[in-house]
């Protein structure tokens, strides 16, 4: 029996530790958690996009299995990005099921920002999916903004929303368990020896705040502890995924008590 609310799913950014989501979506299914609504950023955006299409956690491993970073992008002759992520939308057309947001088998939302107007766009009920994905996926100077058909230049929803606990809610989830694969490894061994270093390491510990100051809407948030793994080492997949359901495992309790199992 459960106490009739809508469970929702929040699930961070994070480059290639966003396979870690792929985990807590095999342990959430395993405790039978019915999910009523998704609302992801950039990674988080493309796995519960795909969760929302109708693929369970086996059918978005078998997906991932194929992904590369030359699979998904190419390179850009624009001034605006080294990359272009248009390769991921045909990626995203190919191997879901469905190919518009009306047609989604559970609410979902996929959160972008405007480069104009430094806002953050949220797509949800209406339009295509892989457009979405890619505005939401798309890393200011790495990948090149995309243009959603309304002249809007969009980039990474984790500029403005790194944890979208918000649009989750908004989709009408009355309990939320958030996956936050960013503020795993905030604390730092050593500081920075070079400009470049210092810059990265100072925009880490502001997205870091800016998603735990997101964390209240949850009723559980989970952390997987993947702050060894970097964003780009696609290659250790099969870790980031038993990492994943590790975390959300050791919270099953709360889980459990919170959606009323």
């Amino acid at each position: 029996m459960t106490d009739g609310k809508k469970t929702g799913l929040a699930l961070s950014g994070g480059g290639a530790r966003g396979f870690a989501h792929i985990g807590v979506l095999r342990a959430l299914e395993e405790a039978g958690i019915e999910i009523g609504a998704i609302a992801g950023t950039s990674a988080g955006a493309l796995v519960g996009g795909a969760y929302a299409a109708g693929l369970d956690a086996g059918r978005i491993l078998e997906m991932g299995r194929g992904v590369s970073w030359f699979g998904i992008s190419s390179f850009s002759y624009s001034p605006r990005g080294l990359l272009s992520n248009a390769a991921l939308g045909r990626y995203i057309e190919e191997y879901f099921p469905v190919k518009r947001f009306e047609e989604l088998r559970i609410p979902f939302a996929a959160v972008a920002c405007d480069l104009k107007t430094e806002e953050e766009v949220v797509f949800k009920k209406k339009g295509d999916l892989a457009t979405a994905i890619r505005a939401s996926c798309a890393i200011p100077g790495v990948f090149v903004p995309v243009d959603d058909g309304t002249g809007r230049d969009l980039v990474d929803g984790g500029v403005t929303s790194p944890m979208p606990t918000r649009a989750v809610k908004k989709l009408g989830a009355e309990t939320i368990i958030a996956v936050d694969l960013l503020t795993c490894g905030s604390n730092f061994a050593s500081s920075p020896s070079t400009l470049i270093g210092t810059f990265v390491q100072s925009a880490m510990m502001a997205i870091r705040t800016a998603s735990k100051n997101q964390h209240y809407r949850a009723a559980v948030v989970i952390e997987p502890q993947i702050a060894h793994i970097r964003p780009d080492e696609i290659k250790r997949m099969d870790e980031l995924v038993e990492l994943g359901y590790k975390a959300a495992m050791e919270k099953m309790d709360e889980i459990l008590q919170a959606t009323g199992k």
